[in-house]
């Protein structure tokens, strides 16, 4: 069963654009799902009979990309959490993300900030807990120290493992990013990032379902599935006539 029906029944509005909202939410679907510039989703548009400029893109996925996000219902995280954080450049200084995720690559969170010490650990875990019920049963990090004060202070019931082998499940996460990065020639800012990423790491993982292998109608019928998922999360299904 595919999980990720809409959380409320009202849809972003796109009142006051010059296109519909169907396709908006496939500019947005591309941007987010592929590694594309905003200059390489606008190139095959016209071929559809859509002329759109990529700065507009561009402000499309910045107002409705975490909204979509966000109207995705991402499945329940596991019980074993892989924090980790890789540099960006960003307008020519080092910024630091932190990112985590669970034993079965969702992504949980993302945070953005100049500092790589105890201060933003405490203020990433704190932000991870925000809204959950329950805690992890474990937490895997790297050596760096930062991760085991911050634990100490925040879940300091749940279990740390601290290894440079063990994250490789986060370690590998980093690798979209990247791709993304390199795709845009680099983020322009700080907020920039954290409003694209925050997005891409809630739509991207929906078309992309880690589930043992499956036959070809099994894997087109999920993915249509997840679409109409996407539909309704976005406003492009249109309601059933009564």
């Amino acid at each position: 069963m595919v999980e990720g029906v809409a959380r409320s029944a009202v849809s972003p509005s796109s009142k006051g654009h010059r296109y519909p909202v169907e396709i908006i939410s496939h500019c947005g679907w591309l941007s987010h799902r592929f590694p594309l510039s905003f200059r390489e989703v606008e190139e095959p548009m016209p071929g559809r009979g859509v002329l759109v400029s990529y700065e507009t893109i561009r402000r499309w996925c910045a107002k409705f990309g975490r909204i979509y996000a966000d109207e995705l219902r991402r499945p329940r995280p596991g019980d074993t959490w892989h924090p980790d954080e890789v540099f960006l450049t960003l307008d020519g200084q080092r910024q630091y993300l932190w990112r985590a995720v669970d034993q079965h690559g969702n992504v949980l969170d993302i945070l953005g900030r100049p500092q790589r010490d105890t201060r933003a650990a405490v203020r990433f875990f704190r932000r991870l807990l925000k809204g959950l019920e329950y805690v992890p049963r474990v937490v895997v990090t790297d050596r760096l120290r930062s991760y085991g004060a911050a634990h100490r202070q925040v879940m300091p019931g749940v279990e740390h493992r601290s290894s440079r082998y063990l994250n490789n499940r986060a370690e590998n996460s980093h690798q979209p990013t990247r791709r993304r990065e390199r795709a845009r020639k680099g983020f322009r800012s700080a907020g920039g990032a954290q409003r694209f990423l925050s997005a891409f790491g809630g739509i991207s993982p929906h078309f992309k379902p880690r589930r043992p292998p499956m036959t070809a109608a099994g894997h087109r019928a999920g993915m249509t599935i997840r679409f109409a998922i996407r539909d309704r999360a976005t406003g492009a299904a249109r309601p059933a006539a009564a």
